[in-house]
């Protein structure tokens, strides 16, 4: 694996997962460098070649795309979605318990989550803006894992990677109304006023909320802002175009 990629710190025996930066691969400005998005613009054969690199370092486990729409679908994976003409499905999150498959999401800003139960029964991917956040997506997939694993929520470890960063993720009122922060004082901290009628949104904060809240009590990551770090990450906010990174979680038999 990339030394500069990320991974999760988590005590989850069997599961591993594994979140890549700009670093390694072979697109070019403005998709430099290790961009693994297909829809963006980069050309078809370098975007094949950059998800060759991810792919080895998933350990030949097969990265599973989706066509992710800010929703709260979670696709389980099968052995079906191992072949490379395999139909890229419209969801948000991916479990599995077959070895040999990664759930794998894209972003570019949006939070990646990951889960493993105990002994990698089962593992997940979510992709969680705020829109999929505030939808259900993270409760959606750890619903799916526990039920997958034969495990509680307390059970399963979480990770948060590489997402836009509370100092920089401002949102307007709309978000707050969605979140209900009116009405609850630990969704409004998770807000920062900036200026009249635009708030700082802490989107790990939302989201470790959110996790706790559904019986998760092993929770790491979520510090590092793909904003402010233009060499390491990709940015959409940021840039406008450019590439994508993937985090992806598997099971190591």
């Amino acid at each position: 694996m990339n030394p500069d990629w990320l991974q999760p710190d988590w005590t989850a025996p069997g599961a591993k997962g594994l979140m890549s930066t700009r670093a390694g691969g072979q697109s070019t400005a403005p998709f430099d460098r290790l961009n693994l998005g297909t829809a963006v613009g980069d050309d078809p054969a370098v975007v094949a070649r950059n998800r060759a690199i991810f792919r080895a370092a998933t350990g030949g486990a097969a990265p599973v795309f989706l066509k992710q729409v800010h929703g709260t679908r979670v696709l389980r994976l099968g052995a079906s979605h191992a072949a490379s003409n395999a139909t890229v499905e419209e969801a948000d999150a991916s479990v599995t318990t077959e070895p040999g498959l990664a759930c794998t999401v894209l972003v570019a800003d949006c939070l990646p989550v990951l889960f493993a139960a105990p002994e990698g029964r089962a593992v997940g991917a979510a992709h969680a803006g705020w829109r999929g956040l505030c939808g259900g997506v993270l409760e959606a997939t750890l619903r799916e894992v526990c039920a997958a694993a034969v495990c509680g929520p307390d059970e399963v470890s979480v990770w948060l990677g590489a997402c836009i960063g509370p100092r920089r993720f401002e949102v307007g009122p709309d978000v707050l109304e969605a979140f209900g922060a009116a009405g609850d004082t630990a969704v409004a901290a998770c807000f920062a006023p900036l200026r009249p009628g635009k708030w700082l949104a802490d989107l790990p904060r939302l989201a470790r909320g959110r996790l706790a809240a559904a019986g998760v009590t092993a929770i790491s990551g979520g510090t590092w802002c793909t904003v402010e770090d233009t060499s390491r990450f990709f940015s959409f906010r940021r840039d406008g175009v450019t590439g994508r990174m993937a985090a992806a979680a598997w099971i190591d038999r």
